[in-house]
């Protein structure tokens, strides 16, 4: 079959390349740090005590949780009082409020009316370094820290969660990395995530934002754990974890197996009947020849998939598949440091600009 894939300018490798070679730019956390329990159901990030535990509650319900700069530094500052020598905290637990979401995304209006004002402006990536420095501080959390993802769950609600040792799904998660969509490209970490992720998905994820629900977050090695609803086992498990005299990470790995174990189905993985193309096809090392596999094969599958990167920006998924090569290698920090880089020479880029101009709040 004859290829009616345009080829991609040369300049789209070059920029990729460009972009994730840009001087260093320092994400040292600061040490700034001060813990107030929150009982004001206004507030967008709630905090309270139980026990030796803390528990967050993202409280921006009407916004689907989404992060905002805000609750980026109050949980980073929060965090880091916890973690600090002397301290009596053993857990921290991180939800969301409402029925929907966990958290759908970063808000980052604020940060593409900047861009858009002056692109050349720290201002303009000023949110994206606090978020990814919170980010950091997750992955490198000494206490046990157990993420609820449970509801819509995609962008910085991911950062929130999926660099944390334990992250709980129940039927209700809704996990997407949506970012080429908006000519961004998936951050918060998705250099190391997602680069880790078993053959090939971790790409496929990245370059079509294909949804995951429920048990499949977990199949796809998103989640740690998946626990019902049904029967009250999540609430259970809430209760129980709470009740642990001396939380450490194998007394709630114990735990969470258990809930586990008793809520896991034999209903089919989703991407189960796609694995062998997905690993095939997203394997391959430029996009061009992904396009020119899918247009080559006459599956459903393989047509919807072409269908959905048409739909996305061609500058963020050369910059992607570059970004997820070399995460490979990195580690989290190093991951994020190019990210950042990333970031500041994306909002010149006018895909970014147009796809978010007053549509997109939140990624």
């Amino acid at each position: 079959m004859t290829s009616t894939f345009i080829k991609l300018p040369n300049r789209l490798s070059i920029i990729a390349r460009q972009m994730l070679n840009l001087k260093d730019i320092n994400l040292k956390m600061s040490q700034r740090a001060s813990f107030s329990s929150v009982n004001n159901m206004d507030e967008e990030v709630l905090f309270d005590a139980v026990g030796s535990a803390r528990i967050i509650s993202l409280n921006r319900v009407k916004a689907l949780n989404s992060l905002n700069l805000n609750m980026v530094e109050k949980i980073m500052s929060s965090m880091q009082t916890w973690v600090a020598p002397g301290s009596n905290v053993s857990m921290i637990i991180i939800k969301g409020s409402g029925e929907k979401a966990f958290c759908a995304g970063g808000d980052i209006k604020a940060a593409t009316e900047e861009g858009k004002k002056d692109p050349s402006s720290l201002k303009s990536t000023h949110f994206f370094r606090r978020e990814y420095m919170l980010n950091h501080l997750i992955g490198t959390c000494p206490l046990p820290y157990v993420a609820l993802i449970d509801g819509i769950t995609m962008g910085g609600g991911v950062g929130l969660s999926v660099h944390a040792p334990f992250r709980v799904a129940t039927e209700k998660t809704l996990f997407a990395m949506p970012e080429t969509a908006i000519g961004l490209f998936p951050d918060v970490g998705g250099s190391h995530f997602l680069s880790r992720l078993e053959g090939s998905i971790g790409l496929y994820l990245a370059l079509t934002g294909c949804r995951l629900k429920g048990e499949d977050v977990h199949r796809a090695g998103i989640a740690s754990h998946y626990i019902t609803h049904e029967n009250g086992l999540y609430e259970r498990m809430q209760a129980d974890l709470l009740t642990l005299s001396n939380p450490t990470r194998d007394s709630i790995n114990e735990l969470l197996d258990s809930f586990h174990k008793q809520s896991c189905t034999k209903s089919p993985y989703s991407l189960a009947p796609h694995l062998p193309k997905i690993n095939e096809v997203f394997s391959l090392p430029t996009l061009e020849q992904i396009y020119a596999a899918l247009e080559s094969d006459d599956s459903e599958w393989s047509s919807k998939t072409l269908n959905t990167l048409k739909k996305m920006s061609p500058t963020s998924m050369k910059i992607t598949m570059e970004q997820l090569k070399r995460g490979k290698t990195m580690n989290l920090a190093e991951c994020l440091k190019m990210e950042l880089r990333m970031c500041r020479t994306i909002m010149l880029n006018k895909d970014f600009n147009e796809d978010n101009n007053g549509t997109t709040k939140a990624r």
